[in-house]
């Protein structure tokens, strides 16, 4: 099969068109053919080296965990799915190697769902690491219909998908964003605010008893405006910074593969709820390229690779 794989961990110049053999396929494992891969940030950490104290790395290491494709096998303890059914993941192993940007994915049977009918497939390789992300977030946070939400990069995207599940839960919802997405956050159910300085007076204007939830995927500043607004700093959340929002009270939570959340997210989609934006998509030989955009973390939306 073709893949991009890395040899050895760097910039974006490690990433290298190749040829890889075909993935086994285990018990509990199905094989699918991919059709687009997600590009995420944590991709980019990936192929320097950052997680390797996380999850063992060998290589040559194929990077990415998100997947829009098809069954092409599945192993002997599979029942769930059939060849040809159409299926998104989140792909998480024990260990960092076989990931999606190839032509051919093994994954575990719980890293996956029916993909929508809705959705194209550039579309459904966008959603399930930063679906899970914000859904998995706001159930943290226990988001519910009387709370209002402050969502930090809210045109990004966990963001965009964060803002949207929030409103789908009748929730009131800001999103922080440059004032050139203020317009699509309104689309997705938002009121919009600049980021930046003098942010907690612009959040206090809007919500002058504060907020109940803060989403913070972006740190730094954003993090600190936070613990200024949220009436609870337990329903503070962050995914990027883990020591600072444990030391101002909240939670950190980092996605976990779950079929379940991932059902729950199709349905969304297929109710009309929920609809993942992409900025672009790159063909797999230019992943390099598609992991420098990423890395500028001014992405609207997804950036996907097509197979």
């Amino acid at each position: 099969m073709k893949a991009i794989a890395l040899q050895q961990y760097g910039g974006p110049d490690v990433l290298e068109l190749t040829e890889l053999p075909d993935p086994a396929v285990g018990p509990d494992i199905v094989l699918v053919r991919v059709r687009a891969a997600g590009v995420n940030l944590v991709d980019a950490k990936v192929r320097e080296g950052y997680l390797d104290r996380a999850w063992p790395a060998h290589f040559p290491l194929v990077p990415g965990w998100d997947v829009a494709g098809t069954v092409e096998a599945v192993g002997p303890g599979v029942w769930e799915y059939a060849p040809s059914d159409e299926v998104m993941g989140y792909v998480r192993k024990d260990h960092v190697q076989g990931g999606t940007y190839a032509e051919l994915v093994s994954s575990p049977v719980r890293c996956l769902a029916t993909k929508p009918a809705s959705l194209s497939w550039v579309e459904a390789a966008g959603l399930p690491l930063v679906g899970l992300t914000a859904f998995q977030a706001l159930k943290a946070a226990q988001c519910n219909e009387n709370d209002t939400v402050l969502v930090h990069a809210a045109a990004g995207g966990v963001g965009h998908v964060a803002v949207q599940l929030a409103a789908a839960q009748g929730a009131r919802v800001i999103g922080t964003a440059s004032e050139h997405n203020h317009g699509l956050l309104r689309d997705l159910g938002a009121e919009p605010l600049t980021y930046g300085e003098g942010l907690v007076d612009r959040v206090r204007e809007l919500a002058p008893r504060g907020v109940d939830i803060a989403i913070d995927a972006f740190g730094g500043e954003a993090l600190e405006a936070s613990a200024a607004v949220v009436r609870d700093p337990e329903r503070i959340v962050s995914i990027v910074d883990a020591a600072r929002v444990k030391e101002l009270g909240g939670r950190y939570v980092f996605v976990r593969p779950d079929r379940d959340d991932l059902a729950a997210l199709a349905a969304h989609v297929e109710a009309g709820k929920l609809r993942v934006v992409v900025q672009q998509a790159f063909p797999l030989a230019e992943a390099a390229a598609a992991q420098e955009l990423v890395e500028q973390r001014h992405v609207t939306g997804k950036v996907v690779l097509e197979v």
